[in-house]
């Protein structure tokens, strides 16, 4: 049984052997120093280590190439280690065993079966010297012959029995040994662990620095990224692009035809969108293409992972905007904003500041309060689980409009206060000839309509109107949804704040806006009985009923 196990382990051990000296990454049988130079982690290591160098530590990835390159080398290290203890351990342990010491037995074995034939052949020598000698007894030297053979028998024979011995004895202490052959493979396993142990450990610790690098980096993309971490990295309170993209326009389009609903051109918006994710704009490149400033704000809204008005209060707008009654629904539109976090809610209450500057030249740019709300609301608010895009635009962008319209519409009341919409004041007028270059000087609504485009139609490039199409589903009735009318309200000024209350905020909302003096005992003015059956007033150029104060 030995015997034929013999065989088998000695064909296991060398195949075995062999594969695993195929692992091996480094020279087998040189010191750690040839066989560091020829590892292909070493060579990836020097590779990045040089990259570093030439790109330099002033760079994100020359610094990511740094602590890359000084990673890979370490583990290269382990590696080698690693593989001289394979080595020492498991594979010499496996050559001898197959190559020597399994060898050594067979021969062993192999010189008991010559010495048997020896032993037999003494044998039969011996017998028939026997034999001769009895037929003629009185020769004496046959006898000594006889002699002679028996010694020379007797000595074969022990011969056989010391092999035989120490064959057996050989057999023993192999299969005695089998459980030190099976540690080998055991301490390949512990060797093993210990290195991807040790691995682990240079990583793990590598992996914070990488971290801390990519964090502290300061130019990081905006566009797609969550609006609380762009915040937190940039350090400001209103998102780049926003701010970017309302401070120029608010210098160059305030009075342009059809502003955010008539279509860039392609290659421009998709250059400037790359331009504020590297956080550079060149303002007077884009003051003469304002479409691709408000493309690239509506890209901004529609690719945040979460729409500016939140996931989590989307039922609460939308119930909002379903009230019936107009004072109530617009007091619901305030707790809901009230709800928003804070990041939001100063994102939003800037965008919605501009929006009704913007609604102020409504004459000129033909973007009422409603028109606005149409196609910048399907960007600022939409369900978690975006279905099908036709019925979304034909069901839930007409109660988003009813949401965004009373915002613009009542700005001041939802937001008090003035605000600043150059924030870090690094936008300032670009040095070209601009009918309104700069916020500041920007013309009257009053205006005389010819002069304030005297120069639109030699500076402003053909642009393709896509969103008139949705403009002018909004406007028709064939759905069976009306777009909420709250233009029968005047909007107040900013003199309009919220009341003092020890009440929350979201539980006792100041009254809302009305053209109509109000009684202490009932701030909210009474809707008109037929608000929902008639037309609006006629609107001004300010977007209010003739003769109201803002």
């Amino acid at each position: 049984q030995v015997e034929k196990r013999l065989e088998l382990v000695k064909q296991v051990s060398h195949s075995t052997h062999k594969k695993l000296t195929a692992c091996l990454q480094g020279q087998q049988g040189v010191d750690a120093d040839k066989r560091s130079k020829k590892l292909p982690l070493t060579t990836l290591a020097q590779c990045l280590m040089e990259g570093s160098a030439v790109l330099g530590d002033d760079s994100l990835l020359g610094k990511m190439l740094r602590l890359c390159g000084e990673a890979e080398d370490k583990l290269a290290q382990e590696l080698i280690h690693f593989e001289l203890q394979v080595e020492r351990d498991v594979i010499e342990p496996l050559f001898v065993l197959a190559e020597v010491e399994i060898p050594n037995i067979q021969k062993q074995r192999k010189h008991l079966a010559k010495l048997v034939l020896d032993m037999d052949s003494s044998r039969t020598r011996w017998q028939q010297s026997v034999k001769s000698s009895g037929l003629a007894s009185n020769l004496q030297p046959s006898g000594a012959k006889a002699d002679a053979l028996r010694e020379e028998m007797e000595e074969a024979a022990n011969r056989v029995e010391i092999c035989r011995d120490q064959l057996s004895a050989d057999m023993y202490n192999f299969v005695a040994k089998e459980v030190d052959y099976a540690n080998y493979f055991q301490t390949l396993i512990e060797v093993q662990a210990e290195y991807h142990r040790k691995s682990l450990a240079l990583l793990q610790n590598v992996l914070p620095q990488i971290k801390a690098q990519q964090e502290a980096w300061m130019e990081k993309p905006s566009f797609g990224k969550p609006l609380e971490e762009h915040l937190a990295v940039s350090g400001r309170e209103i998102a780049f692009p926003v701010e970017a993209c309302v401070t120029m326009l608010l210098e160059c389009g305030m009075q342009e035809e059809g502003l955010f609903r008539v279509a860039p051109s392609a290659s421009k918006l998709k250059k400037l969108k790359a331009a504020l994710d590297c956080c550079v704009v060149d303002v007077q490149e884009y003051s003469a293409d304002p479409h691709a400033i408000a493309g690239a704000l509506k890209s901004y809204l529609r690719e945040l992972p979460e729409p500016l008005m939140t996931f989590e209060l989307y039922e609460e707008w939308i119930q909002a905007s379903n009230i019936p009654e107009q004072e109530k629904r617009l007091q619901a539109l305030w707790s809901a904003c009230e709800k928003l976090p804070k990041a939001n809610y100063n994102n939003i209450r800037y965008l919605i500041k501009f929006l009704a500057k913007l609604t102020e030249y409504q004459d000129t740019n033909k973007m009422t309060p409603s028109n606005v709300a149409i196609v910048l609301g399907p960007n600022l608010l939409w369900p978690q689980a975006d279905g099908n895009m036709t019925e979304m635009m034909t069901t839930i962008s007409l109660q988003i409009v009813g949401i965004i319209e009373p915002l613009i519409q009542h700005a001041d009341w939802f937001f008090p206060g003035d605000i600043e919409f150059n924030v870090t004041g690094n936008y300032g007028s670009p040095m070209h000839v601009n009918h309104n270059a700069n916020y500041s000087s920007m013309p009257s609504p009053d205006m005389d309509h010819t002069d304030r485009r005297q120069h639109d139609q030699a500076r402003r490039p053909l642009s393709v109107a896509t969103d008139n199409m949705m403009l002018e589903f909004y406007k028709k009735d064939g759905m069976g949804v009306r777009v909420m009318d709250t233009s029968w309200v005047a909007r107040r000024g900013t003199s309009g704040v919220r009341k003092a209350s020890s009440t929350p905020p979201a539980t006792q909302p100041p009254a809302p806006p009305t053209d109509l003096p109000t009684t202490p005992h009932s701030p909210i003015p009474e809707q008109s009985p037929d608000i929902s059956a008639t037309p609006s007033p006629l609107l001004t150029s300010f977007g209010f009923p003739p003769g109201a104060e803002r």
